[in-house]
């Protein structure tokens, strides 16, 4: 059994809220430079440009790539040869997120009540995800979600009979609800099959799969990139101000289901997707 201190965690994980803040992953760097260089409508095309510049200043300067810093998202995949040790897990992730907000000087953006809405005034807590996978390691993604996005996305409830097609145009149709409030180019999670919330944590999940890797299954892939193609044909454009990119990937994951459901989520995320990735 490996013994992981929850003070490592929270280091990490306090670097981790920074880093998503101020840098992109590799892949979206490159999809947001091939974006610029192939878009041909000139306003969207100096939209990805102002993108990178914004990107570049975030990096050079310290400043969040934007003003909403998200809620942290948390996603632990703990190998089951994994024991901690140094106090309770949950509240090592919400102490790495609360100094990372709080050094990062990160906009502390969470209530304690949905409804009485009062500033927990350090971005805790977040929310946390938990798999126990096999080996000795943790694996850690922080994904810090602004909600321009994130009050954009959708779960559908389909009958099976509504099949493929049926989840094509609910896809379409929430891409299409969203339009420029989403900030786009957007990234596109969806989550088809499980229940109510296991489709929703799928698409969630989608969004940290790099914008380059296509589904293992076949149909899923053809899917994905059938979608793709008919969402940057829609004309919203990058700011939705018009243009051929429109998103940059759709990230599409199943799980079994019931015999009388079809669960599909679709989590639409803004240009910059932020996401930091580490294993421990």
């Amino acid at each position: 059994m490996r013994i992981i201190q929850t003070s490592l965690i929270t280091e990490n994980i306090k670097e981790m809220c920074i880093e998503a803040n101020h840098y992109l992953t590799e892949d979206m760097r490159e999809i947001l430079e091939q974006s610029a260089e192939k878009e041909k409508a000139p306003l969207g095309k100096q939209i990805l440009n102002q993108l990178k510049e914004n990107l570049q200043i975030a990096g050079k300067d310290m400043i969040p790539i934007c003003q909403d810093t998200g809620m942290a998202v948390v996603f632990m995949e703990i190998g089951q040869e994994v024991s901690f040790d140094g106090g309770l897990l949950e509240d090592a992730v919400n102490e790495g997120v609360r100094q990372g907000y709080k050094e990062g000087f990160l906009r502390k953006s969470i209530v304690k009540d949905p409804i009485i809405r009062e500033n927990t005034k350090d971005n805790t807590p977040a929310v946390i995800y938990y798999e126990m996978v096999s080996g000795n390691k943790v694996k850690i993604t922080v994904a810090p979600k602004g909600f321009g996005s994130e009050n954009m996305s959708r779960i559908f409830m389909l009958k099976p009979s509504d099949g493929i097609e049926g989840v094509k145009d609910a896809i379409l149709t929430a891409v299409a609800d969203a339009g420029p409030n989403a900030c786009p180019p957007m990234v596109i999670g969806v989550g088809i099959g499980g229940t109510f919330e296991k489709c929703a944590w799928m698409a969630k999940k989608a969004l940290t799969r790099p914008v380059n890797e296509r589904s293992p299954i076949a149909y899923v892939k053809e899917m994905e990139e059938e979608l793709l193609g008919k969402i940057n044909k829609m004309g919203i454009g990058p700011g939705g101000l018009g243009g051929s990119t429109t998103a940059f990937a759709v990230n599409i994951d199943t799980y079994p289901t019931h015999i009388a459901g079809l669960p599909v989520a679709v989590n639409i995320c803004c240009h910059v997707n932020r996401h930091s990735v580490r294993v421990i």
